[in-house]
């Protein structure tokens, strides 16, 4: 299991995409993104825990469980089917749409935004990075228990991974221009399935959506390198620096 892990619109899903054409059919990927609660799960986080819960993206907002019984199915070399969530309906699509793989595979790439994050220290955790977290949770309760996840089961499921990739962006300012980016990709596709392009975020929608992930990512960019199997370094236009 290869895991790669980098800051939203970093080009994970194309690396991993490339990877599996190159391989062939012994290779499959499967995104963090495609473990994503539906909207009435994490709206249950929101009421338990804390309302910023009911956005996706941070951990405690995916099936972790589900996570690790396929990733022991591949390892296992069992029959598995890999989840898929469609970002659009912001919902699990249905088993039947899951992705088939019916014999032992060579590799599985998981890729996704925190893909083998170390939590942070509690002291860390204090001040606010932004402004949802001084408006939204001043006192921090969002964040340690996105931690407090991040720190238990986050590693159960890591730990299935045997190497790390990391694809660092050069800071977290790049971040909101390249999930915009995919923002627009998204509403171009939905154009052309006859679906609501209102369905992907607005830039403004897309800067407030992206700071429910800036503190993981920021510790990511600084801390990973050490770590990581393989650090690919980008510039602002994901190429890589040599």
């Amino acid at each position: 299991i290869l895991g790669i892990c980098g800051s939203q619109g970093s080009g994970k899903s194309t690396l991993a995409r490339g990877l599996v054409e190159r391989l062939g059919a012994r290779a499959a990927t499967l995104s963090l993104d495609d473990l994503y609660l539906g909207k009435a799960a994490r709206a249950e986080l929101a009421h338990e825990i804390h309302p910023l819960l009911a956005t996706r993206g941070v951990p405690l907002t995916h099936d972790v469980a589900l996570g690790c019984a396929v990733l022991d199915a591949v390892k296992a070399g069992q029959p598995v089917r890999l989840p898929r969530f469609d970002k659009a309906s912001d919902e699990p699509r249905p088993e039947t749409q899951w992705a088939g793989v019916d014999g032992p595979l060579d590799l599985l790439v998981f890729e996704g935004w925190c893909v083998g994050a170390a939590p942070q220290p509690d002291a860390d955790l204090a001040e606010p990075v932004n402004d949802l977290e001084r408006d939204e949770d001043p006192g921090g309760s969002w964040r340690r228990a996105v931690n407090d996840a991040l720190a238990g089961p986050y590693q159960g499921l890591f730990g299935h991974i045997d190497r790390l990739v990391l694809l660092a962006a050069p800071g977290f300012d790049v971040v909101h221009g390249w999930r915009a980016q995919q923002e627009a990709e998204l509403r171009a596709a939905l154009a052309a399935q006859r679906r609501d392009p209102a369905l992907a975020m607005t830039d403004d929608q897309v800067a407030r959506f992206i700071q429910h992930y800036e503190r993981i990512t920021r510790a990511i960019i600084a801390e990973m390198p050490a770590r990581a199997d393989l650090t690919l370094r980008l510039d602002r236009d994901r190429g890589v620096k040599t």
